[in-house]
């Protein structure tokens, strides 16, 4: 049985760290503004279920989740990393109950091992670390399969494929150049535009081929099928989870948020401002 003082000191030492963000990078090989929908109905899903979100828009086209949101001209962290504006000036609330903030402006990203690369994974890290909560990254890889910030290849690493073969072919080679750059490690797959016995067939195609051909393992996080009240709600400007609560879509992303959301003692703490300590 550990000690009383030994659990008083963990108990410390977890308050003075605070509480850690959870941190989950998608990469998509689906079309932009499916990535887009996808990104701003799970933040809308997991805020409406009481979690603190923040996207991060990370893609270096003009293609990301801010765009979606008409919030791509705004101040990014790469302006913090430069000293031209205050971090607290590129968090935004989107109407969807969520935060987003922009990695670069323009959407491009200092070389990396530069100073002004680490200056920007500086930024990134005291955002990510104020906000706290569920960070979603709308993520990409450079021609060398790296991150344009070190800490999303130590995040969740979660890869959007639908059932089109150009899709599922795309998919396995993002996690097929993961695997080169990252070593062995797990990651999430979600499909999207699919049924349940449709998502089934595309996760076990790729993970039968990823663990004989990579020896990687793959998570099945769920899918999401076609629904036309996504589009309705897009046109709306509002997430499906609040026009159309009863849509199959809606009631999938609701499902996809459990899986990310954090546990009710997890958020409990975070808005105590710290840990407890042990009994």
């Amino acid at each position: 049985m550990a000690s009383f003082d030994f659990d008083q000191a963990e108990g410390l030492r977890r308050m003075l760290a605070g509480p850690k963000p959870r941190i989950v990078t998608f990469l998509s090989a689906t079309p932009a503004d499916d990535k887009g929908a996808m990104l701003v109905n799970l933040g809308a899903s997991l805020a409406q279920a009481g979690n603190e979100v923040l996207i991060v828009d990370a893609c270096r086209r003009d293609d990301g989740a801010a765009r979606r949101l008409g919030l791509e001209r705004h101040a990014g962290l790469l302006q913090v990393a430069r000293q031209e504006c205050a971090l607290s000036q590129v968090v935004q609330l989107a109407p969807q109950g969520f935060n987003v903030a922009l990695l670069a402006r323009d959407g491009q990203v200092p070389a990396a091992g530069s100073d002004e690369a680490r200056r920007l994974s500086t930024a990134f890290g005291v955002l990510v670390k104020k906000q706290g909560g569920i960070v979603i990254v709308d993520g990409e890889l450079d021609r060398d399969g790296g991150f344009p910030v070190p800490l999303l290849a130590d995040s969740e690493i979660v890869i959007q494929v639908s059932t089109s073969a150009t899709s599922i072919t795309n998919a396995y080679g993002l996690v097929k150049r993961l695997a080169q750059a990252l070593g062995r490690r797990p990651f999430g797959i979600l499909v999207t535009g699919a049924s349940e016995a449709e998502a089934k067939v595309v996760y076990d195609n790729m993970s039968a081929a990823a663990s004989r051909y990579l020896a990687v393992t793959l998570t099945s996080m769920g899918s999401v099928p076609a629904d036309e009240y996504l589009h309705r709600a897009a046109r709306l400007g509002r997430s499906v989870v609040d026009a159309f609560p009863l849509a199959g879509a809606s009631v999938a992303f609701r499902a996809l948020a459990g899986r990310f959301a954090l546990p009710p003692l997890t958020r409990l703490e975070r808005q105590s401002g710290g840990a407890h300590f042990g009994s």
